[in-house]
């Protein structure tokens, strides 16, 4: 049920709270802790790339109409945050956020204060709790799972990871920035290029909702494999966050050669 209601292309009007998230990681955040009690739509389609997602006229009408928009802040979605405007049913998760690093969703730990805080939001501190104490099981499995590895770093196609390398003692070789449609310059790719063969890395990972180009190339020239590693900016094609990011550690863990 999680999966199709964060999904939607549009939450029918019924009971409950009605919850407008703008991209997936807070729509399963608000589907999780409200459960029965809230109606969520997901501003950002399935397969659509969040960063700068423009808004269209329904995604106005519909934030103008939620009984909570949220949204994660520091111009992640600009067009979505200047269509919310302000007020009390408007939560922008990153207030406050140090750093321009969106991608907090990544570490199970800073996620659980995402969840802590729609939790608030939704007046369901307990139901918040119970999904924090998931995040911290999970924050545990990686824990294990990336405490013996040959290798520590992690050769991300775009600059997304960073949270949840600095959080298991990786590091991150990202082929793109931050917004992963801009392309490096050919002396940034070239840095790149000699960053991974330094490494030692035997993996470069590709994401669902980027194209592979750039990062086939640098596989290419450093003689490496591709394999994919899932950013959760979309809405998963199976399972959820937590079966997301299991099997992004299963990935990790061959990749970084864990025993």
């Amino acid at each position: 049920m999680l999966a199709a209601v964060a999904a939607g292309c549009g939450a029918s009007k019924g009971s409950g709270t009605q919850v407008v998230a703008s991209f997936y990681p807070l729509a399963f955040a608000a589907q999780a802790v409200g459960g029965r009690s809230v109606q969520v739509e997901n501003l950002t389609p399935p397969g659509a790339e969040p960063h700068d997602l423009e808004a269209t006229p329904h995604d106005v009408r519909d934030i103008r109409n939620g009984d909570l928009v949220l949204l994660m802040g520091e111009g992640f979605q600009p067009q979505l945050e200047d269509a919310a405007g302000s007020g009390n049913r408007v939560v922008r998760v990153l207030q406050g956020h140090a750093g321009e690093d969106p991608h907090v969703w990544l570490d199970p730990i800073r996620y659980g204060a995402i969840v802590t805080t729609v939790g608030r939001a939704l007046h369901r501190p307990a139901a918040a709790r119970r999904v924090v104490a998931r995040l911290h099981a999970l924050d545990r499995a990686y824990r294990r799972g990336l405490a013996h590895c040959t290798r520590r770093s992690l050769v991300t196609s775009h600059e997304a990871f960073g949270y949840l390398a600095q959080r298991y003692g990786l590091r991150q070789i990202a082929v793109t920035g931050l917004v992963p449609d801009t392309e490096p310059t050919p002396g940034a790719l070239n840095d790149t290029i000699r960053a991974v063969r330094a490494s030692g890395a035997t993996t470069v990972f590709t994401e669902p909702l980027v194209s592979t180009r750039i990062a086939d190339t640098v596989a290419r020239e450093t003689g490496t494999r591709t394999a994919v590693l899932d950013p959760l900016e979309g809405q998963p094609k199976h399972g959820d966050y937590f079966t997301v990011m299991r099997a992004n550690l299963g990935e990790l863990r061959e990749a970084l050669g864990c025993r």
